[in-house]
């Protein structure tokens, strides 16, 4: 019996490089998915510091022979390009605190207030998933002239604040406050606090990561409004960066490509800055379930 054992073969011992290969396949598959993306990012940035003349250059080439700055001065001084770019920055900071506190607070009511019609009336909060702005548009622009507030920026604070954003948001914000455990707010019951306090000193600081990802889909989907912006304001000094990147051209109509990406980069860039911050916090609430073991 043990001579058996011995002239048994030892079993082969793993592969060590198996897993440094896969994680090797890994990134490498990465990187392939991730360059329809980073490359014209890149060219947008490394093209905003070239003459005009070698945008279009052949062969192409990342980088100029003599980089400059000056499209970047010419964007502020062909229009209020500053003006424009604080409009953004504002009307997204009030947009999104707006659509936390409404999210938060409507989140909260359908995932733990029994009421009559709760879940017939989220459903109908959904439907406005399904409605294209496209449809509202007209009609929500005869309501603000009449209201006397065309060409300002009331109809694009409120009707992002209020719209499809706002619903995405309290979908997300009820989906988390269902996963709490119910104990919290038994424990909190019995400390004396009220539905609101529970709200408010229980739900909300654990919503952290929940709230996280409303911040940044509504900040982004703020930023990146066009269609709004170009129907409700006709002042130049009222409008926001995508209504403005369509503003540089030259007498003749033709585009003024470096100008143009320079301002584009400018819009771009703080945005990545913010997502690539808080993208953990991002991917978390949409993974979050719950309370962390």
């Amino acid at each position: 019996m043990r001579t058996d054992l011995a002239a048994r073969p030892a079993p082969a011992a793993p592969g060590r490089f198996g897993p440094v290969a896969r994680r090797v396949a890994l990134y490498t598959a990465l990187i392939v998915l991730a360059a329809p993306f980073v490359i014209p990012t890149l060219w947008m940035i490394t093209s905003s510091f070239k003459p005009l003349n070698e945008i279009f250059a052949s062969p192409p080439s990342f980088f100029s022979d003599a980089p400059t700055t000056a499209a970047y001065a010419e964007a502020f001084s062909f229009q209020p390009f500053a003006r424009q770019y604080f409009n953004s920055v504002y009307i997204a900071l009030v947009v999104t605190a707006i659509t936390l506190l409404v999210s938060a607070l409507a989140g909260y009511a359908f995932a733990r207030i029994r009421f009559p019609g709760r879940n017939l009336l989220f459903i109908v909060v959904l439907v406005g998933l399904l409605v294209p702005s496209e449809v509202t548009i007209v009609p929500l622009f005869q309501m603000f002239k009449q209201a006397g507030l065309v060409n300002t920026h009331w109809p694009l604070i409120l009707v992002t604040a209020l719209a499809a954003p706002c619903v995405l948001a309290t979908f997300i914000m009820r989906q988390f406050f269902i996963a709490l455990p119910v104990e919290l707010e038994e424990a909190a019951r019995l400390d004396g606090l009220g539905r609101f306090g529970i709200w408010w000193r229980i739900c909300v600081p654990l919503a952290k990561p929940a709230l996280s990802a409303v911040a940044i889909l509504t900040f982004l989907a703020s930023w990146n409004l066009y269609l709004e912006p170009t129907v409700y304001l006709t002042s130049p000094e009222l409008f926001t960066l995508p209504q403005a990147l369509t503003r540089f051209t030259d007498p003749y109509g033709g585009e003024m490509w470096n100008t143009q990406l320079a301002a584009a980069t400018m819009t771009v860039v703080p945005v990545l800055v913010v997502f690539l911050i808080a993208q953990r916090h991002f991917v978390e609430s949409l993974a979050h379930s719950g309370l962390k073991g």
